[in-house]
C-alpha cells in the first residue's frame, strides 16, 4: 500500500473491545474488568504505567456496564449528584492525592454509588495503597477495592502496541521498522507513544516514508 505523505491527519484512537491487545501482561486485568458484577464491594482499582491500557479498559468496561467516565481532577468542578445514577469510572485518582476538594467529592460519590448498588472503577499508575490520599476515609475505601494491575509489555505486546499506534495515526511503516523499535527503544507504553508521535512528525516534515533509518533518527533525537 502506498504511503500518503504531507497530510497532518487527526489521530483516531480505537478504544473498542476488539482493539484491546490481549497478552500475558494484561490478561488477568482484562478478566477482572470483565467480571465487574463480582467485584469486591462493587469496586475495582485498575493500575499500570502510563499508556498501559487503563483508559482503553475503562472504555471497554463502560461499553459493557453503561458506565460514565470522568477524570478525578474534574470532580471539583462536577456536581456529584449527576454521577450517582449509573456505574462510574474515575480515572487518575492518584493525581488528586493533595486535592482535598476532589477527594471529598469522590468520597461522597463513592458512598452514594455503594448505596445505589452501582459499581465504581478507579484508575491510577501505582498500587492503591501508594496513592497516599490525604483524606483517610477515602483511602480506606480505596484500599477495600479489588485490584487489577497492568504490567509492562513483553516483545509481542510492545510490537502490537506500536502497530496500533501507527494505525491510529493512519501510518504504514516499512516492515522492518517495528521490529527495530522493539529491539532498541525503552520498554514502556509511554515511550511507544512518544516515539510514534516523533516518527509521524518527522515523516510529515521531511515528506519521507517511515523507514528504519527515519525511526533510528527519532530514537537518537526524538524532537
Amino acid at each position: 500500500m502506498a504511503q500518503q505523505l504531507g497530510f497532518d491527519l487527526p489521530v483516531r484512537v480505537a478504544l473498542g473491545r476488539d482493539d484491546f491487545l490481549v497478552a500475558p501482561s494484561n490478561a488477568v486485568a482484562l478478566s477482572m474488568v470483565d467480571a465487574w458484577r463480582s467485584w469486591p464491594n462493587g469496586k475495582l482499582a485498575l493500575t499500570g504505567p502510563s499508556g498501559a491500557g487503563k483508559t482503553h479498559l475503562a472504555h471497554v468496561w463502560a461499553a459493557d456496564s453503561g458506565a460514565r467516565i470522568v477524570g478525578a481532577e474534574t470532580l471539583e468542578e462536577t456536581s456529584p449528584d449527576t454521577l450517582f445514577d449509573a456505574p462510574l469510572a474515575v480515572e487518575d485518582v492518584d493525581r488528586i492525592a493533595q486535592n482535598n476538594a476532589c477527594q471529598t467529592a469522590l468520597f461522597h460519590i463513592h458512598n452514594a454509588l455503594q448505596t445505589a448498588g452501582h459499581p465504581l472503577l478507579m484508575t491510577g499508575e501505582h498500587a492503591p495503597n501508594l496513592w497516599r490520599l490525604s483524606l483517610p476515609d477515602l483511602q480506606s475505601r480505596v484500599d477495600a477495592a479489588g485490584h487489577a494491575a497492568l504490567d509492562a509489555p513483553d516483545d509481542t505486546l510492545l510490537a502490537a502496541v506500536l502497530a496500533k499506534l501507527f494505525a491510529d495515526r493512519q501510518l504504514t511503516p516499512r516492515p522492518d521498522v517495528i521490529p527495530y523499535l522493539v529491539t532498541h527503544m525503552e520498554r514502556s507504553f509511554a515511550t511507544a507513544r512518544t516515539v510514534v508521535a516523533a516518527i509521524d512528525a518527522r515523516s510529515l516534515a521531511q515528506k519521507k516514508p517511515i523507514t528504519r533509518s527515519l525511526a533510528a533518527a527519532c530514537l537518537d533525537n526524538p524532537r
